[in-house]
C-alpha cells in the first residue's frame, strides 16, 4: 500500500476531491429542491422528479466547466513549466489530462441520462396535471394564466393538442426542449465516436464528431433561458400551508392571493464562460502557429513504411521528449495529429518519425513518396511543442526508458540529447545511469535508430563510461529461418540484426528480473521509469514499480511515467 501511495497517492487524492465536489453538489441541490418552500407547489405537480432533474444539472455545470481544461494543450504546457519548483509529483498529474478528460465526460454522460429521464417524467406529469388527471390543486396550479397579476407554473399552456402529442409538442416548441434535444444528440455522437475501436480504425469520424462540442456548448448556454422550472415568489403573502386546500379562494380572500411564479435565472453560462474563453484563446494560438512558415530540411523513407521528416521553423524551441501536432491541408484542413519529436534540443531542426497507421498517415506517406528528390513537401502546419512525462527524465539519477515499436521516438530524442551533452561535456547532466529497453515485432524497425545507438556506444567507450547506458533490444516476432541465422552467427562480436555490440534478445523482457537488477545496481537511488507504448504494458510496469519500490526513503524507489496524447 505504501508503494502504491508513492506512485498514485496524489492522483487518488485529486480524484477523491473531484468526486467529493460532485457528491456535494448533487446532495445539496437535491435537498434544495426537495425541501425548499418556494418549490412546494412545483413539487406537488412533479413529485421527487423535480429534485432528480435539478441535482444532476448542478453536477453537469461543474463538469462542463472542467471538460475543456484538460485539452487546452498550451495551458498545460504553461502549468508544467510553472510547476518546476513544485516537484515531479505535481507535474506528473498533468500527464493524466486525457484520462481526466474521459472521466469528466463519463460523469457528464451519466448526469445527462438522469437529468433527461427525470425531465421526461416531468413533462408527462405536467401534461396530466393540465388535463385534470390528478387532484383539484394540480388542476388549479396548471390553470394559472400568464396575464395581469398572475404568472403560470405549468409550462404546458394549451390542451388543444392531442394528449399523446403534447409532450412532443412541448419539447420541440420551447427553448429548453429544443436545446435539450440538440445537446443530447451531440453528446451521444461525441461519446459513441470516442470508443477505442472507432478512434483506432476511423480516426476521422472521431475527429469530426468531436467538434460537435461547439454545438453542445452553444445549446448548453441557452438551455436554461426557457426557465421551465419555476418557483413561488410571494411566499410571505401566500402561505401555502394555509392556502393549498383553498384554491377556489385564491385572489378572493386577503390571506390567499394568487401565487406568483418565476423561472430561475440561467446559471450555466456563468460556469462555462471562463473555460470557453480559455479554449478560444487556445484555438487562436493554434491558428497563429498554423500560419507560420515551416520548411522541409530532409525527407527520408525508413524501413517498415516509416517516414522521417526533418523540419525547420523560426523561433521553434523544444525540450527532450516533447511532441507537436501536425496539419497537412493537402490531406485535411481540420485534422491535427500528434507526433513525438525524435530530434534533440541541441539540433537546429526538429524531426518526427511517422508510421503508417491510418488514412491520414497513409496519404501523407504517399504524397512524400511521389515527390521529386530534393523537392519541398506540401504545406505543413505545426502546433507546439507540448510537454510530456519524458521531459523529466534528466531530473532522475537513474532512468529506465521502455519503448515499444514506434514508441521509441521520445527516447531517441533523449538519447541524442545525451550524446550532445557528453560531446559538449555539459556539467549540468544530473543523470548518472540510463537503462533503455526497445521492444519490436520485426527486425527492420531496429534500423530506424541503430546508427544513433552505434554513435552512443562509441562515445561511451571513448570516455570510459560504458556503464552509463545499458540498452537491451527485444525482438518479439520472428520466424525459424531468422532464429537459425542468429544461432549460426551467435559468436560474432556484433549482432546480426543491428550491427551493435549488444546482442538482440528474442521474446519479451522478464520484467521481474530487470527491475531486480536495477534495484541491486542502484540501492539508494530514485529511478524514473518511462514508457511510450501500449496500455497493457503500462499496467505491467506500473505494478512492477510499486512492487520493487522500498518504503524506506534511503533505498530504491521507482516512479512510473507514461506518455499520453
Amino acid at each position: 500500500m505504501a508503494n502504491w501511495i508513492i506512485n498514485n497517492g496524489l492522483t487518488a487524492f485529486i480524484l477523491v476531491v473531484w468526486m467529493g465536489i460532485n457528491t456535494f453538489l448533487f446532495v445539496w441541490f437535491y435537498f434544495f429542491y426537495d425541501l425548499g418552500e418556494q418549490f412546494f407547489y412545483t413539487r406537488h405537480l412533479l413529485g421527487s422528479a423535480l429534485a432528480w432533474a435539478r441535482a444532476p444539472a448542478a453536477v453537469l455545470n461543474f463538469n462542463c466547466l472542467l471538460i475543456l481544461l484538460p485539452v487546452c494543450r498550451n495551458l498545460l504546457s504553461l502549468l508544467r513549466g510553472s510547476f518546476v519548483c513544485c516537484g515531479r509529483t505535481m507535474r506528473k498529474q498533468l500527464d493524466h489530462n486525457l484520462s481526466f478528460h474521459k472521466l469528466v465526460a463519463y460523469m457528464i454522460a451519466l448526469m445527462t441520462a438522469v437529468h433527461m429521464i427525470a425531465h421526461l417524467l416531468n413533462v408527462e406529469w405536467y401534461n396530466n396535471s393540465r388535463r385534470g388527471v390528478y387532484d383539484k390543486l394540480s388542476l388549479a396550479l396548471s390553470n394559472l394564466e400568464d396575464t395581469g397579476n398572475t404568472t403560470y407554473l405549468n409550462p404546458i399552456r394549451t390542451i388543444s393538442v392531442d394528449a399523446q402529442q403534447t409532450p412532443t409538442y412541448l419539447v420541440f416548441t420551447t427553448i429548453a426542449g429544443l436545446t435539450g434535444v440538440v445537446i443530447t444528440l451531440a453528446l451521444i455522437l461525441i461519446i459513441t465516436s470516442s470508443m477505442e475501436v472507432i478512434r483506432r480504425s476511423y480516426f476521422e469520424v472521431f475527429w469530426y464528431t468531436h467538434h460537435l462540442f461547439i454545438i453542445f456548448f452553444a445549446g448548453l448556454v441557452f438551455h436554461g433561458a426557457g426557465r421551465i422550472v419555476r418557483n413561488q415568489q410571494n411566499l410571505k403573502e401566500h402561505n401555502f400551508t394555509f392556502c393549498k386546500d383553498r384554491s377556489d379562494d385564491w385572489g378572493r380572500i386577503p390571506e390567499c392571493p394568487v401565487p406568483q411564479f418565476a423561472g430561475g435565472f440561467p446559471q450555466t453560462w456563468m460556469w462555462v464562460i471562463g473555460p470557453m474563453i480559455l479554449y478560444l484563446c487556445e484555438r487562436l494560438l493554434r491558428f497563429v502557429r498554423y500560419m507560420q512558415t515551416v520548411r522541409y530540411r530532409k525527407i527520408v523513407m525508413r524501413p517498415s513504411k516509416v517516414l522521417e521528416l526533418q523540419l525547420v521553423k523560426n523561433g521553434f524551441k523544444m525540450e527532450v521528449g516533447q511532441y507537436v501536432f501536425l496539419n497537412c491541408p493537402a490531406i485535411s484542413q481540420l485534422e491535427w495529429h500528434p507526433f513525438t519529436m525524435t530530434s534533440a534540443p541541441e539540433e537546429d531542426f526538429f524531426s518526427i518519425h511517422i508510421r503508417s497507421a491510418g488514412d491520414w498517415t497513409d496519404k501523407l506517406i504517399s504524397i512524400m513518396q511521389e515527390l521529386p528528390e530534393g523537392a519541398q513537401g506540401p504545406k505543413m502546419g505545426v502546433d507546439g511543442p507540448f510537454g510530456t512525462a519524458s521531459e523529466d527524465v534528466f531530473d532522475y539519477e537513474v532512468s529506465m526508458l521502455v519503448g515499444a515499436g514506434i514508441g521509441v521516438t521520445p527516447f531517441a530524442s533523449i538519447l541524442k540529447s545525451i550524446w550532445y551533452k557528453f560531446k559538449d561535456s555539459n556539467p549540468k547532466l544530473r543523470t548518472r545511469k540510463i537503462y533503455f529497453y526497445w521492444l519490436c515485432r520485426e527486425t527492420h524497425a531496429f534500423e530506424w535508430f541503430a546508427d544513433l545507438l552505434q554513435g552512443l556506444e562509441k562515445e561511451m567507450e571513448e570516455r570510459g563510461m560504458v556503464d552509463f547506458l545499458t540498452y537491451k533490444l527485444f525482438l518479439t516476432g520472428w520466424d525459424q529461418s531468422h532464429a537459425n541465422h542468429a544461432w549460426v552467427h551467435f559468436d560474432e562480436d556484433t549482432d546480426v540484426v543491428t550491427g551493435l555490440k549488444q546482442k538482440t534478445q528474442y521474446g519479451r523482457p522478464a520484467w521481474d528480473k530487470e527491475f531486480e537488477q536495477v534495484r541491486k545496481e542502484n540501492p539508494t537511488s530514485v529511478v524514473g521509469t518511462f514508457l511510450c507504448g501500449p496500455a497493457a504494458l503500462a499496467k505491467v510496469l506500473e505494478k512492477k514499480c510499486a512492487k520493487y519500490s522500498d518504503v524506506d526513503p534511503r533505498k530504491t524507489k521507482f516512479y512510473f511515467n507514461k506518455e499520453n496524447f
